[in-house]
C-alpha cells in the first residue's frame, strides 16, 4: 500500500510538474511575441531609419518602401508627450543612417537622447519641419529656416550647431513660444515629405529615382486631402472651433479658422476655471454645436466644458499617433485627415 501510495504522489508531481512546465513555456512564448512586437529591431542589407513619431514613420515608409527598415520610438496608444526613451531606443538609434525628427521643439527629450547616443555613432539626424514657417502660440508666423552642419560626420547628432539651434527652438513645449504641431495640417504635410525623401536620398543615393517615385504618389495623395480642405471648408457657417489643447494652429492657418484651446501648447496644461468659462460664453455667443477631444489624451476637461455650453464633443486628432484599435482597422495618417476634414465640416456647418 505505501507502495502504492507513494507511486500514486510521484505521478501526480511529475504531471503537475510537466503542466507547469507546459504553462510556463507558452507564457514565455506569448512573452516573446510581444517583445518582438513591441522591440523592433534593425535589418542588415536596409536603410535604418528610426522617427521621433508617427506621421514622420508614415512618410518614410510611403517614400522607402522595402529599400527602409523604419522603427517609430513610439508605440501605438501612447501620447508622445507621456513617453520617455529606453536603451533599445538608444542603440537602434546609434546604429541606424537616419534618425529623423520633427523638430520645432517637438521633441523636447531630444538633447539628452543626443548625449545618450553611441559616442562613434554614425547616425545623420535631420528635422523634417526645416522649411515650414513655424508659427507662436498665438499665431504668428516665424522663419524656420536653417542650417544643418551635420552631414556624414561622425557623431554629428553632438554637434554644437545642432545644439544651438535646439536651444532656440525648442523652447514651444516648455515656453510656449512656437507651436511645433506643424504635422496637422496637409500643406506642412508637403513639405515634411520632401524633406523625408531628400534626407532618404542622402544616406541611399543609389535608390534616389526610387525614392522620388514614390514621393510624388505621397505628393499626390497629400495634395488630393489638401484640396478636399480647401473646398469642404471654404464656405462653411463658421470658422471657430474649440479644442483640447492648442494643436490645430497650422490647420487653423491654412484654411482660414480660428482656434480656440481649453489648454496650451502642451496636452497637459491645467487649465483654470475661469478659462472654461470663457470657452463656454464663446461657444454659446459664435453658436457652435460641438467642442472638440482627442483620443490619446483624457476627454474629461472637453465634457466639461460641452456639458457647461450645452453642446456636443467630436474627435479631432491631433494626428501624433495611431491608438491601438486605428491600427488594427488599418487606419494611417492620410485616413485620419479626411476623417478630421468630416469633422470639421459637421461642426462648422
Amino acid at each position: 500500500m505505501n507502495n502504492t501510495a507513494n507511486n500514486s504522489r510521484f505521478m501526480r508531481t511529475n504531471i503537475w510538474r510537466l503542466g507547469f512546465v507546459a504553462v510556463l513555456s507558452s507564457l514565455l512564448l506569448v512573452a516573446a511575441g510581444c517583445s518582438d512586437r513591441t522591440q523592433p529591431s534593425l535589418v542588415e542589407g536596409k536603410v535604418n531609419v528610426v522617427t521621433s513619431f508617427y506621421p514622420i514613420y508614415f512618410m518614410v515608409n510611403e517614400i522607402g518602401g522595402e529599400q527602409v527598415n523604419a522603427i517609430n520610438l513610439i508605440p501605438a496608444g501612447v501620447e508622445p508627450h507621456d513617453w520617455t526613451p529606453k536603451s533599445i531606443d538608444l542603440h537602434n538609434a546609434s546604429n541606424a543612417q537616419l534618425l529623423l525628427v520633427n523638430g520645432a521643439g517637438f521633441e523636447g527629450w531630444l538633447p539628452d537622447f543626443k548625449k545618450g547616443l553611441d559616442p562613434n555613432s554614425k547616425v545623420k539626424l535631420e528635422e523634417v519641419s526645416k522649411g515650414i514657417t513655424l508659427i507662436t502660440a498665438e499665431g504668428d508666423a516665424h522663419s524656420h529656416e536653417h542650417e544643418h552642419a551635420h552631414e556624414n560626420e561622425p557623431g554629428h547628432a553632438e554637434e554644437s550647431a545642432k545644439d544651438e539651434h535646439h536651444a532656440e527652438t525648442e523652447h514651444s513645449h516648455e515656453h510656449g513660444d512656437f507651436d511645433p504641431h506643424t504635422w496637422v495640417s496637409p500643406k506642412s504635410a508637403l513639405v515634411m515629405a520632401d524633406n523625408v525623401k531628400n534626407a532618404l536620398i542622402s544616406v541611399d543615393s543609389a535608390n534616389k529615382v526610387t525614392y522620388e517615385q514614390r514621393y510624388e504618389q505621397l505628393r499626390k495623395k497629400i495634395e488630393a486631402v489638401d484640396n478636399k480642405y480647401e473646398a469642404a471648408l471654404k464656405n462653411v457657417k463658421h470658422r471657430d472651433i474649440v479644442v483640447s489643447h492648442h494643436a490645430f494652429g497650422y490647420l487653423t492657418h491654412d484654411y482660414g479658422l480660428n482656434q480656440h484651446a481649453i489648454m496650451g501648447i502642451t496636452p497637459d496644461a491645467e487649465p483654470r476655471a475661469q478659462d472654461i468659462l470663457r470657452l463656454s460664453k464663446l461657444v454659446q455667443e459664435k453658436g457652435l454645436k460641438y467642442v472638440f477631444f482627442e483620443e490619446l489624451v483624457s476627454d474629461q476637461l472637453a465634457k466639461t466644458l460641452a456639458s457647461e455650453a450645452n453642446v456636443d464633443i467630436l474627435v479631432l486628432n491631433p494626428l501624433e499617433g495611431l491608438t491601438e484599435q486605428q491600427q488594427q482597422a488599418g487606419d494611417n495618417y492620410l485616413k485620419l485627415m479626411e476623417r478630421n476634414l468630416q469633422n470639421l465640416v459637421q461642426a462648422l456647418q
